[in-house]
């Protein structure tokens, strides 16, 4: 896993807003007019017809917009910042001890992507969700401010058996896909736990990652690797050792296997390692 790389991309991020202003009719209404008819022996005065009056005017439409954030309520779910940074608590509250701070740009320029398994409201009456937080140790979970983040229910789901060293994929429920795999090596060995896929990447002329893999949140024992040890599921040039407990803790699978990732194993997608 030593040469298990990221791949930098830049991504902008801009909206607009237009806003609509409304203008009432305040018309006069007519003026009114007396005719006088004069005869030899009376003046009489007639009175022109009362105008109708005028119609109210209507006040100008006000332009509103809507703040509240949609919260979801089926879980797992996933998705991305809608703030350029949040600072992730232990409890749903405000004044809870921080854990992490993370931003809507990883380091490598990436988009940092979010995995949401519950929520609840926090101690400010307000929606918060538990989530996934990629970092040591192993594990960790935290939570945020609802209104920070964007989610959607998660399709697909990744389950690596260690024992057995397979893996399986399912989308919308469904079974999709079962092959073998190499796992890490004793003392090396691909951490348990509940992860998530945090990055894809089709690999740069590097034939020994494959075809395409993606990043885990999941961090190996070793710490010298890029992004200080996080574990892939990539593809491999050596398909021999597949079955084998080789890897410096990544999860290697064959490069056919490897191309399905790219349908079955989206941003978000979460990872089940198991014994």
């Amino acid at each position: 896993m030593t040469r298990f790389l990221y791949a930098i991309g830049f991504v902008a991020v801009a909206a607009s807003v237009v806003a609509a202003q409304g203008l009432a009719d305040n018309t006069a209404p007519p003026a009114t007019t007396t005719t006088t008819a004069t005869t030899t022996t009376a003046t009489t005065t007639t009175p022109a017809p009362t105008p109708a009056p005028a119609p109210k005017s209507k006040p100008a439409p006000k332009s509103t917009r809507t703040t509240a954030a949609r919260v979801q309520t089926v879980f797992p779910a996933a998705g991305q910042l809608l703030v350029s940074k949040v600072v992730v608590r232990r409890k749903p509250s405000p004044g809870a001890p921080a854990i992490k701070t993370m931003h809507m740009f990883r380091p490598d320029y990436r988009i940092q992507e979010i995995l949401s398994v519950a929520a609840t409201l926090g101690s400010d009456g307000k929606p918060w969700y538990k989530i996934s937080v990629p970092m040591r140790p192993n594990g960790t979970m935290g939570w945020i401010p609802a209104r920070s983040v964007s989610l959607s229910p998660t399709k697909g789901q990744i389950i690596v058996h260690r024992s057995s060293r397979t893996i399986d994929m399912y989308w919308n429920g469904k079974h999709a896909l079962h092959a073998q795999v190499a796992i890490g090596a004793p003392g090396m060995e691909t951490p348990v736990g509940h992860y998530y896929v945090a990055a894809r990447f089709v690999p740069y002329q590097d034939p020994f990652l494959g075809v395409f893999a993606v990043e885990t949140s999941a961090y190996s024992k070793l710490t010298e690797w890029p992004g200080g040890g996080v574990v892939g599921i990539h593809g491999t040039s050596a398909p021999q050792l597949l079955g084998q407990a080789v890897s410096h803790g990544c999860v290697r699978v064959s490069n056919q296997t490897a191309a399905a990732m790219r349908k079955l194993a989206p941003l978000g997608t979460p990872i089940w390692i198991t014994e």
